[in-house]
Protein backbone atom coordinates (compact mmCIF):
# COMPACT_ATOMS: atom_id res chain seq x y z
CA UNK A 1 0.00 0.00 0.00
CA UNK A 2 1.22 3.51 -0.78
CA UNK A 3 2.68 5.56 2.03
CA UNK A 4 0.16 8.31 1.32
CA UNK A 5 -2.85 6.00 1.31
CA UNK A 6 -2.17 4.66 4.81
CA UNK A 7 -4.00 7.64 6.30
CA UNK A 8 -7.77 7.45 6.32
CA UNK A 9 -8.54 10.40 8.60
CA UNK A 10 -9.59 13.74 7.07
CA UNK A 11 -6.70 15.86 5.85
CA UNK A 12 -7.06 18.43 8.58
CA UNK A 13 -6.75 15.79 11.30
CA UNK A 14 -3.67 13.99 9.97
CA UNK A 15 -0.63 14.07 12.15
CA UNK A 16 1.98 13.76 9.44
CA UNK A 17 5.63 14.56 10.13
CA UNK A 18 6.10 18.13 8.91
CA UNK A 19 9.53 19.32 7.80
CA UNK A 20 10.20 22.51 9.76
CA UNK A 21 13.64 23.28 8.40
CA UNK A 22 15.76 21.82 5.64
CA UNK A 23 18.76 24.13 5.73
CA UNK A 24 20.93 22.15 8.13
CA UNK A 25 19.94 18.87 6.51
CA UNK A 26 21.04 19.90 3.03
CA UNK A 27 24.53 20.64 4.35
CA UNK A 28 24.97 16.91 4.73
CA UNK A 29 26.69 15.36 1.74
CA UNK A 30 24.53 13.93 -1.04
CA UNK A 31 26.84 10.92 -0.83
CA UNK A 32 25.39 10.02 2.58
CA UNK A 33 21.75 10.65 1.62
CA UNK A 34 19.53 7.54 1.64
CA UNK A 35 19.28 5.83 -1.74
CA UNK A 36 15.49 5.92 -1.85
CA UNK A 37 13.08 7.12 -4.56
CA UNK A 38 11.76 10.65 -4.22
CA UNK A 39 9.32 12.78 -6.19
CA UNK A 40 10.48 15.92 -7.97
CA UNK A 41 8.01 18.54 -9.15
CA UNK A 42 8.73 21.36 -11.59
CA UNK A 43 6.14 24.14 -11.52
CA UNK A 44 6.08 26.62 -14.37
CA UNK A 45 3.66 29.08 -15.84
CA UNK A 46 2.14 26.54 -18.25
CA UNK A 47 2.79 23.08 -16.80
CA UNK A 48 3.30 21.10 -13.62
CA UNK A 49 5.59 18.10 -14.18
CA UNK A 50 6.15 15.45 -11.51
CA UNK A 51 8.37 12.41 -11.57
CA UNK A 52 9.76 9.65 -9.39
CA UNK A 53 13.56 9.80 -9.47
CA UNK A 54 16.02 7.25 -8.10
CA UNK A 55 19.34 7.97 -6.39
CA UNK A 56 21.22 7.92 -9.70
CA UNK A 57 19.03 10.57 -11.31
CA UNK A 58 17.02 8.13 -13.41
CA UNK A 59 13.36 9.03 -13.94
CA UNK A 60 11.28 5.97 -13.07
CA UNK A 61 7.99 7.58 -14.09
CA UNK A 62 6.73 11.07 -14.80
CA UNK A 63 3.33 12.70 -15.18
CA UNK A 64 2.36 16.22 -16.15
CA UNK A 65 -0.63 18.49 -16.34
CA UNK A 66 -1.38 22.07 -17.25
CA UNK A 67 -0.82 24.71 -14.59
CA UNK A 68 -4.13 26.13 -13.34
CA UNK A 69 -4.73 29.69 -14.48
CA UNK A 70 -2.80 32.24 -12.42
CA UNK A 71 -6.01 34.07 -11.56
CA UNK A 72 -7.06 31.09 -9.44
CA UNK A 73 -6.16 30.75 -5.77
CA UNK A 74 -2.80 29.23 -4.68
CA UNK A 75 -4.73 26.31 -3.23
CA UNK A 76 -5.75 25.23 -6.73
CA UNK A 77 -2.09 24.79 -7.72
CA UNK A 78 -1.34 23.04 -4.42
CA UNK A 79 -4.26 20.67 -5.04
CA UNK A 80 -2.77 19.85 -8.44
CA UNK A 81 0.62 19.06 -6.86
CA UNK A 82 -0.98 16.80 -4.24
CA UNK A 83 -2.97 14.93 -6.89
CA UNK A 84 0.17 14.23 -8.94
CA UNK A 85 2.10 13.03 -5.89
CA UNK A 86 -0.73 10.76 -4.79
CA UNK A 87 -0.99 9.35 -8.29
CA UNK A 88 2.72 8.50 -8.37
CA UNK A 89 2.65 7.13 -4.82
CA UNK A 90 0.12 4.51 -5.88
CA UNK A 91 2.90 2.82 -7.87
CA UNK A 92 6.07 3.86 -6.03
CA UNK A 93 7.32 3.95 -2.43
CA UNK A 94 8.10 7.66 -2.13
CA UNK A 95 10.15 9.00 0.79
CA UNK A 96 10.23 12.78 0.15
CA UNK A 97 8.96 15.43 -2.26
CA UNK A 98 11.03 18.24 -3.79
CA UNK A 99 9.42 21.27 -5.42
CA UNK A 100 11.17 23.43 -8.01
CA UNK A 101 9.10 26.62 -8.23
CA UNK A 102 9.42 29.33 -10.88
CA UNK A 103 9.71 32.20 -8.45
CA UNK A 104 11.60 33.66 -5.52
CA UNK A 105 11.89 31.27 -2.58
CA UNK A 106 12.94 32.51 0.86
CA UNK A 107 16.17 31.43 2.55
CA UNK A 108 14.33 28.85 4.69
CA UNK A 109 12.88 27.30 1.52
CA UNK A 110 9.37 27.44 2.89
CA UNK A 111 7.71 30.46 1.29
CA UNK A 112 7.45 31.40 -2.36
CA UNK A 113 7.90 35.15 -2.00
CA UNK A 114 6.84 35.94 -5.55
CA UNK A 115 6.02 33.90 -8.65
CA UNK A 116 5.49 35.98 -11.81
CA UNK A 117 3.33 33.36 -13.56
CA UNK A 118 1.32 32.20 -10.51
CA UNK A 119 -0.73 33.92 -7.82
CA UNK A 120 1.81 33.10 -5.10
CA UNK A 121 2.73 36.03 -2.90
CA UNK A 122 4.56 35.10 0.31
CA UNK A 123 2.97 31.65 0.06
CA UNK A 124 4.07 29.07 2.74
CA UNK A 125 4.17 26.30 0.14
CA UNK A 126 6.37 23.83 2.02
CA UNK A 127 4.33 23.80 5.22
CA UNK A 128 1.03 23.66 3.36
CA UNK A 129 2.10 20.63 1.32
CA UNK A 130 3.87 18.90 4.23
CA UNK A 131 0.62 19.21 6.16
CA UNK A 132 -1.16 17.24 3.45
CA UNK A 133 1.52 14.69 2.56
CA UNK A 134 3.04 12.25 5.03
CA UNK A 135 6.63 12.84 3.91
CA UNK A 136 9.14 15.72 4.16
CA UNK A 137 8.80 18.45 1.54
CA UNK A 138 11.59 20.66 0.21
CA UNK A 139 10.94 23.83 -1.84
CA UNK A 140 13.54 25.61 -3.98
CA UNK A 141 13.78 27.87 -6.99
CA UNK A 142 13.52 25.92 -10.25
CA UNK A 143 16.85 27.23 -11.56
CA UNK A 144 18.59 26.13 -8.35
CA UNK A 145 17.03 22.69 -8.78
CA UNK A 146 18.13 22.48 -12.42
CA UNK A 147 21.67 23.56 -11.54
CA UNK A 148 21.86 20.91 -8.83
CA UNK A 149 20.75 18.24 -11.32
CA UNK A 150 23.35 19.28 -13.90
CA UNK A 151 26.06 19.30 -11.23
CA UNK A 152 25.08 15.87 -9.95
CA UNK A 153 24.18 14.06 -13.16
CA UNK A 154 24.74 16.27 -16.19
CA UNK A 155 27.04 18.78 -17.84
CA UNK A 156 28.45 20.14 -14.57
CA UNK A 157 29.74 16.90 -13.08
CA UNK A 158 33.15 17.31 -11.48
CA UNK A 159 32.96 21.12 -11.32
CA UNK A 160 33.47 22.78 -7.94
CA UNK A 161 32.40 26.29 -9.04
CA UNK A 162 29.45 26.26 -11.43
CA UNK A 163 27.01 28.87 -12.68
CA UNK A 164 23.87 27.82 -14.51
CA UNK A 165 21.91 30.12 -16.80
CA UNK A 166 18.44 29.09 -17.93
CA UNK A 167 17.17 30.76 -21.10
CA UNK A 168 13.42 30.50 -21.43
CA UNK A 169 10.76 33.18 -21.47
CA UNK A 170 13.26 35.17 -19.41
CA UNK A 171 16.60 34.34 -17.81
CA UNK A 172 17.04 32.46 -14.56
CA UNK A 173 20.22 31.32 -12.89
CA UNK A 174 21.92 29.58 -10.02
CA UNK A 175 25.34 29.39 -8.34
CA UNK A 176 26.97 26.25 -6.92
CA UNK A 177 30.20 26.24 -4.95
CA UNK A 178 31.76 23.16 -3.40
CA UNK A 179 28.55 21.17 -3.61
CA UNK A 180 26.33 23.87 -2.11
CA UNK A 181 23.68 26.01 -3.81
CA UNK A 182 24.38 29.65 -2.98
CA UNK A 183 21.07 31.35 -2.31
CA UNK A 184 22.17 34.61 -0.73
CA UNK A 185 21.05 36.13 2.55
CA UNK A 186 17.38 36.28 1.56
CA UNK A 187 17.23 33.28 -0.77
CA UNK A 188 16.90 35.13 -4.09
CA UNK A 189 20.45 34.99 -5.49
CA UNK A 190 20.83 34.04 -9.14
CA UNK A 191 18.30 36.43 -10.71
CA UNK A 192 20.82 37.25 -13.41
CA UNK A 193 18.17 38.11 -15.97
CA UNK A 194 17.55 41.44 -14.25
CA UNK A 195 21.09 42.75 -14.41
CA UNK A 196 20.99 46.01 -16.36
CA UNK A 197 23.06 45.72 -19.55
CA UNK A 198 21.56 48.60 -21.60
CA UNK A 199 20.70 51.74 -19.56
CA UNK A 200 17.37 53.08 -20.77
CA UNK A 201 16.84 50.01 -22.96
CA UNK A 202 13.77 47.85 -23.48
CA UNK A 203 11.21 47.92 -20.68
CA UNK A 204 11.22 44.71 -18.63
CA UNK A 205 8.16 43.28 -16.83
CA UNK A 206 10.13 43.66 -13.58
CA UNK A 207 9.65 47.43 -13.97
CA UNK A 208 13.19 48.39 -14.97
CA UNK A 209 14.70 49.04 -18.37
CA UNK A 210 17.56 47.33 -20.17
CA UNK A 211 17.56 44.03 -18.25
CA UNK A 212 19.71 41.26 -19.68
CA UNK A 213 16.71 39.04 -20.41
CA UNK A 214 15.32 41.69 -22.74
CA UNK A 215 18.25 40.95 -25.07
CA UNK A 216 19.02 37.27 -24.55
CA UNK A 217 15.93 35.13 -23.95
CA UNK A 218 13.05 33.43 -25.70
CA UNK A 219 10.98 36.60 -25.46
CA UNK A 220 13.77 38.68 -27.00
CA UNK A 221 14.20 36.19 -29.83
CA UNK A 222 10.50 36.18 -30.72
CA UNK A 223 10.16 39.95 -30.31
CA UNK A 224 12.93 40.63 -32.82
CA UNK A 225 11.51 38.15 -35.33
CA UNK A 226 8.02 39.63 -35.08
CA UNK A 227 9.31 43.18 -35.49
CA UNK A 228 11.12 42.26 -38.69
CA UNK A 229 8.12 40.37 -39.99
CA UNK A 230 5.73 43.22 -39.12
CA UNK A 231 7.99 45.64 -40.99
CA UNK A 232 7.74 43.32 -44.01
CA UNK A 233 11.53 43.15 -44.12
CA UNK A 234 12.91 41.20 -47.10
CA UNK A 235 15.04 39.11 -44.70
CA UNK A 236 11.84 37.95 -42.96
CA UNK A 237 10.09 36.54 -46.03
CA UNK A 238 11.01 32.98 -45.11
CA UNK A 239 9.35 33.08 -41.69
CA UNK A 240 6.39 35.12 -42.99
CA UNK A 241 5.76 32.43 -45.59
CA UNK A 242 6.18 29.72 -42.94
CA UNK A 243 3.41 31.22 -40.75
CA UNK A 244 1.29 32.14 -43.80
CA UNK A 245 1.30 35.79 -42.79
CA UNK A 246 0.09 35.12 -39.23
CA UNK A 247 2.89 36.96 -37.44
CA UNK A 248 1.42 36.19 -34.04
CA UNK A 249 2.17 32.50 -34.63
CA UNK A 250 5.93 33.04 -34.63
CA UNK A 251 7.56 31.14 -31.74
CA UNK A 252 11.01 30.41 -30.41
CA UNK A 253 11.07 26.71 -31.39
CA UNK A 254 9.95 27.71 -34.89
CA UNK A 255 12.85 30.14 -35.22
CA UNK A 256 15.29 27.46 -34.07
CA UNK A 257 13.84 24.97 -36.55
CA UNK A 258 14.13 27.40 -39.46
CA UNK A 259 17.68 28.32 -38.42
CA UNK A 260 18.65 24.65 -38.57
CA UNK A 261 17.17 24.53 -42.07
CA UNK A 262 19.38 27.43 -43.12
CA UNK A 263 17.07 30.47 -42.85
CA UNK A 264 19.51 33.41 -42.78
CA UNK A 265 17.37 35.71 -40.63
CA UNK A 266 16.73 33.08 -37.97
CA UNK A 267 20.43 32.21 -37.84
CA UNK A 268 21.26 35.89 -37.41
CA UNK A 269 18.69 36.31 -34.65
CA UNK A 270 20.15 33.39 -32.71
CA UNK A 271 23.62 34.86 -33.19
CA UNK A 272 22.40 38.17 -31.75
CA UNK A 273 20.87 36.41 -28.75
CA UNK A 274 24.07 34.40 -28.33
CA UNK A 275 26.27 37.48 -28.43
CA UNK A 276 24.23 39.15 -25.69
CA UNK A 277 24.46 35.89 -23.76
CA UNK A 278 28.25 36.04 -24.01
CA UNK A 279 28.32 39.64 -22.77
CA UNK A 280 26.31 38.72 -19.70
CA UNK A 281 28.43 35.65 -19.02
CA UNK A 282 31.58 37.78 -19.16
CA UNK A 283 30.07 40.09 -16.52
CA UNK A 284 29.23 37.10 -14.33
CA UNK A 285 32.77 35.74 -14.75
CA UNK A 286 34.15 39.05 -13.52
CA UNK A 287 31.96 38.87 -10.43
CA UNK A 288 31.91 35.14 -9.62
CA UNK A 289 34.90 33.55 -11.43
CA UNK A 290 33.35 30.07 -11.89
CA UNK A 291 35.02 27.19 -13.67
CA UNK A 292 31.96 26.36 -15.78
CA UNK A 293 28.82 27.98 -17.19
CA UNK A 294 25.98 25.57 -18.01
CA UNK A 295 23.35 26.95 -20.42
CA UNK A 296 19.90 25.41 -20.09
CA UNK A 297 16.28 26.30 -20.72
CA UNK A 298 14.20 26.01 -23.88
CA UNK A 299 16.31 28.40 -25.98
CA UNK A 300 19.39 26.25 -25.41
CA UNK A 301 17.83 23.72 -27.82
CA UNK A 302 19.48 25.84 -30.55
CA UNK A 303 22.77 24.34 -29.32
CA UNK A 304 25.83 25.66 -31.23
CA UNK A 305 23.73 28.16 -33.18
CA UNK A 306 23.45 29.93 -29.81
CA UNK A 307 26.44 28.67 -27.79
CA UNK A 308 29.14 29.34 -30.43
CA UNK A 309 28.44 33.09 -30.72
CA UNK A 310 28.12 33.23 -26.92
CA UNK A 311 31.63 31.79 -26.55
CA UNK A 312 33.00 34.32 -29.06
CA UNK A 313 31.40 37.29 -27.29
CA UNK A 314 32.52 35.95 -23.91
CA UNK A 315 36.15 35.88 -25.05
CA UNK A 316 35.90 39.43 -26.47
CA UNK A 317 34.37 40.92 -23.31
CA UNK A 318 36.07 38.94 -20.55
CA UNK A 319 37.95 41.13 -18.11
CA UNK A 320 41.68 40.30 -18.18
CA UNK A 321 41.29 38.19 -21.32
CA UNK A 322 44.49 36.50 -22.32
CA UNK A 323 45.85 36.63 -18.76
CA UNK A 324 43.40 34.41 -16.89
CA UNK A 325 41.88 30.95 -17.24
CA UNK A 326 38.59 30.98 -19.16
CA UNK A 327 35.53 29.23 -17.81
CA UNK A 328 34.05 26.41 -19.85
CA UNK A 329 30.69 27.18 -21.51
CA UNK A 330 28.54 24.17 -22.26
CA UNK A 331 24.94 23.27 -22.95
CA UNK A 332 22.92 21.51 -20.24
CA UNK A 333 22.45 17.78 -20.75
CA UNK A 334 19.25 16.95 -18.86
CA UNK A 335 16.84 19.03 -20.92
CA UNK A 336 13.42 20.09 -19.59
CA UNK A 337 13.52 17.44 -16.84
CA UNK A 338 16.51 19.04 -15.06
CA UNK A 339 14.41 21.03 -12.58
CA UNK A 340 12.34 17.99 -11.69
CA UNK A 341 15.37 15.71 -11.28
CA UNK A 342 17.21 18.30 -9.18
CA UNK A 343 14.24 18.90 -6.89
CA UNK A 344 13.87 15.16 -6.32
CA UNK A 345 17.57 14.74 -5.56
CA UNK A 346 17.60 17.67 -3.14
CA UNK A 347 14.61 16.08 -1.41
CA UNK A 348 16.65 12.94 -0.83
CA UNK A 349 18.83 14.97 1.53
CA UNK A 350 15.86 15.38 3.87
CA UNK A 351 14.36 11.93 3.29
CA UNK A 352 16.39 10.52 6.20
CA UNK A 353 14.09 12.42 8.58
CA UNK A 354 11.09 10.45 7.35
CA UNK A 355 13.04 7.18 7.44
CA UNK A 356 14.17 7.80 11.01
CA UNK A 357 10.63 8.67 12.10
CA UNK A 358 9.36 5.46 10.52
CA UNK A 359 12.13 3.44 12.15
CA UNK A 360 11.37 4.91 15.58
CA UNK A 361 7.68 4.20 15.08
CA UNK A 362 8.38 0.57 14.19
CA UNK A 363 10.75 0.19 17.14
CA UNK A 364 8.14 1.67 19.47
CA UNK A 365 5.49 -0.77 18.27
CA UNK A 366 7.93 -3.67 18.61
CA UNK A 367 8.78 -2.68 22.17
CA UNK A 368 5.10 -2.39 23.02
CA UNK A 369 4.40 -5.81 21.48
CA UNK A 370 7.22 -7.38 23.51
CA UNK A 371 5.97 -5.70 26.68
CA UNK A 372 2.39 -6.84 26.05
CA UNK A 373 3.56 -10.39 25.34
CA UNK A 374 5.65 -10.43 28.53
CA UNK A 375 2.66 -9.29 30.61
CA UNK A 376 0.44 -11.86 28.98
CA UNK A 377 2.97 -14.63 29.68
CA UNK A 378 3.39 -13.43 33.27
CA UNK A 379 -0.34 -13.37 33.97
CA UNK A 380 -0.80 -16.85 32.48
CA UNK A 381 2.06 -18.20 34.63
CA UNK A 382 0.63 -16.76 37.85
CA UNK A 383 -2.80 -18.26 37.07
Amino acid sequence: MSTYRDFTAPIGSRRAPVLRTAGSRERRSHLSAPRVPTVGIDIGGTKVMAGVVDADGNILEKVRTETPDKSKSPKVVEDTIVELVLDLSDRHDVHAVGIGAAGWVDADRNRVLFAPHLSWRNEPLRDRLAGRLAVPVLVDNDANSAAWAEWRFGAGRGEDHLVMITLGTGIGGAILEDGQVKRGKYGVAGEFGHMQVVPGGHRCPCGNRGCWEQYSSGNALVREAKELAAADSPVAYGIIEHVKGQIGDISGPMITELAREGDAMCIELLQDIGQWLGVGIANLAAALDPSCFVIGGGVSAADELLIAPARDAFKRHLTGRGYRPEARITRAQLGPEAGMVGAADLARLVARRFRRANRRRVERYERYARFAEARRTSSQGSA
